[in-house]
C-alpha cells in the first residue's frame, strides 16, 4: 500500500502538533471573483458544503450524457444506420485508450486538494502547472495513438466491412481533439480540488449547445456525416478547454496558472503517476470486464442486446448522479488530509455513503418502477423492453451498492492511496465476474445469473474497501494528532 506523505511539508511544534509552515491566514484562496466558486472544505458544516460541490457536477455529468445522446441522434436519423453503427463501434476502443489517461488527472485533483488543504502555495502552482502541461503533452501522443491505432485495432474487433472506413475516420478525427479533451480534463480537476464544480458545468453547457449546433449544420446542411459529427466535437471540446484555461489563467489563487514558462516538475509528474495511473489502469481493465459481459449477453441474441442497451442507457443517468459523490469524496477527503483533519476525512465518507445511499436507492428503484415509459423511449418492442426491464430489476433497485462502493475508493484516493483500491476493484469487481462467466453462468447460463453478479461483485467489494479504509483511518488517528 501506497500513500502520498503531505506531512513533509509541515513541522511539529514542541507539544506534537503539526503546524504548517504557511501562515494560518495564506491559505491560497481567492480574494476576487475566484473565492465565490471555491469551497471551504477543512472547516465549518459539511453537509451542505458537499451538497453545493456535488449539485453542479451531478448536473455537469447528466449534461454531458445528454449531449452524447443528441450526437448519436443526429447521426443515426440524418446520416444513416451505417454512421450509427460507426460511431457506436469506436466507444468501447476509445474508451479504453483514454481511460488510461483521464487516469491521471485523479492524480492531479488529489494532489492539488491535498496542497491547497495544507496551504502551500508553492507546491500548488508548481502542481498545476505540471498537470495541464502533462494534459496538452497526453493529448498530442493520444493524437498519434488514434491515427495509428484506429483501423488495426478496430479489424480486430470485427468491426464489419460496411462500417469499419467511416469508423477509423470518426477515430482519426476524434483523436485530433485529444489536447483539448486533456487540457479540459485535467483543469475541471484542479477546479473540482478547490471546490468548484460551477464554472465547469458553465463551460460544459456552452461547449454542449455548440456541439449540438454544429452536429446539425455539418451533418445536415453539409451532409458529412461521421466526420460532421467528430468536427463538431473537436471543436466544442476546442471551447471548453480555452475556458477552463481562461478560468486558471484570470483567477487570483494559488492554483493561478502562470503560461509563461510552464513546464514539468518532475517530482510532481511522479506523484501524479503514483496517484492517477492506477485509476488509469483500473478504469481500461474494467472496460475489458465489460467486453466479457457484453458478449455473454450477445449470446441470448439481438433483441436481449437492445433491451440490454436500451437499460444501460437508463442507468448511466443514475450512475452519473452517484458517480458525483465518489468526485466529491475525492476532493473534500484530500483537502482535509493534506490540512490534517482527519476526524473530518471520517465525516466526510460517512455523509458521502449515506446521501449516495439515499440517490441510488431512489433513482434506481424509481427508474425501475418507470422502466416500461423509459424503455419506450428506446424501442416500441414489447421483448425488447421485457429484457430491458429484467436488467434492471437485477441492477438499478440495488445499484446504490454500486455507489458506495465508489465512494470509498474515492475516499482512499483523496487520502493519497491509490494502488489499494485500484487492486481491491479489480479483484473484487472484474476478476470476480469473469470467474462468475466462467462458472456459476456456464452451469446456469441466464441472463438472471449474469446479472446478480453485479450486486454481489458492488456489495463485496465496498465490504472490503471499507475495511481497508477503517484499517488506514484508526491508523491516522493514533500516529498524528490532528490539527487544531
Amino acid at each position: 500500500m501506497e500513500e502520498y506523505e503531505i506531512q513533509d511539508k509541515q513541522q511539529i511544534d514542541d507539544n506534537g502538533m503539526a503546524q504548517n509552515t504557511k501562515k494560518a491566514d495564506d491559505t491560497g484562496r481567492g480574494n476576487g471573483d475566484s473565492k465565490k466558486y471555491e469551497i471551504d472544505m477543512c472547516n465549518g458544516p459539511l453537509f451542505g458544503k458537499i451538497l453545493i460541490f456535488y449539485i453542479p457536477l451531478m448536473l455537469s455529468g447528466i449534461l454531458q450524457l445528454l449531449f452524447n445522446a443528441a450526437d448519436i441522434v443526429v447521426v443515426g436519423r440524418f446520416a444513416g444506420n451505417e454512421a450509427l453503427a460507426a460511431v457506436g463501434a469506436t466507444s468501447s476502443l476509445t474508451n479504453l485508450i483514454v481511460n488510461l489517461f483521464i487516469g491521471l488527472s485523479v492524480g492531479t485533483n488529489v494532489l492539488v486538494a491535498h496542497y491547497y488543504g495544507a496551504g502551500q502555495k508553492d507546491e500548488l502552482k508548481t502542481m498545476v502547472q505540471t498537470a495541464v502541461a502533462t494534459a496538452a503533452i497526453s493529448g498530442v501522443i493520444l493524437i498519434f495513438v488514434g491515427f495509428f491505432v484506429s483501423q488495426p485495432a478496430l479489424g480486430l474487433m470485427g468491426t464489419p466491412d460496411d462500417v469499419i472506413s467511416h469508423s477509423v475516420l470518426y477515430m482519426r478525427i476524434y483523436f485530433a481533439g485529444m489536447p483539448f479533451m486533456m487540457v479540459y480534463n485535467f483543469g475541471s480537476a484542479v477546479l473540482r480540488a478547490v471546490g468548484d464544480t460551477k464554472r465547469p458545468l458553465y463551460y460544459l453547457l456552452i461547449a454542449g449547445v455548440v456541439n449540438v449546433f454544429l452536429n446539425l449544420i455539418f451533418v445536415i446542411i453539409f451532409c458529412m456525416g461521421v466526420a460532421g459529427v467528430a468536427t463538431a466535437t473537436v471543436i466544442s471540446q476546442a471551447i471548453s478547454a480555452a475556458l477552463v484555461v481562461r478560468c486558471l489563467v484570470v483567477t487570483d489563487s494559488a492554483y493561478k496558472l502562470v503560461l509563461k514558462g510552464m513546464k514539468i516538475v518532475p517530482d510532481k509528474l511522479i506523484r501524479m503517476f503514483k496517484i492517477g495511473m492506477p485509476a488509469g489502469l483500473q478504469g481500461a481493465l474494467f472496460s475489458i470486464s465489460n467486453v466479457l459481459i457484453q458478449s455473454s449477453v450477445n449470446s441470448f441474441g439481438s433483441i436481449a442486446m437492445a433491451g440490454n442497451t436500451a437499460a444501460s442507457n437508463i442507468e448511466g443517468f443514475v450512475y452519473t448522479a452517484m458517480n458525483a459523490f465518489h468526485q466529491a469524496s475525492i476532493s473534500f477527503c484530500g483537502q482535509n488530509y493534506g490540512a490534517m483533519k482527519f476526524r473530518r476525512v471520517g465525516k466526510v465518507t460517512a455523509i458521502c455513503l449515506g446521501l449516495v445511499t439515499v440517490v441510488g436507492f431512489v433513482m434506481g428503484s424509481g427508474a425501475y418502477l418507470a422502466s416500461g415509459i423509459l424503455l419506450q423511449l428506446y424501442s416500441p418492442d414489447a421483448e425488447v423492453i421485457r429484457y430491458g426491464t429484467l436488467r434492471m430489476a437485477y441492477i438499478c433497485i440495488l445499484y446504490f451498492l454500486c455507489g458506495n462502493m465508489d465512494v470509498m475508493v474515492g475516499t482512499l484516493r483523496g487520502m493519497g492511496y491509490s494502488i489499494m483500491p485500484m487492486l481491491v476493484s479489480l479483484t473484487g469487481a472484474c476478476l470476480f465476474r469473469v470467474v462468475w462467466i466462467y462458472t456459476a453462468f456456464r452451469q446456469v447460463p441466464t441472463l438472471e445469473c449474469l446479472y446478480i453478479s453485479y450486486p454481489i461483485s458492488w456489495g463485496l467489494t465496498f465490504l472490503v474497501h471499507l475495511t481497508c479504509f477503517w484499517i488506514v483511518y484508526r491508523k491516522l488517528l493514533a500516529s498524528q494528532p490532528e490539527r487544531t
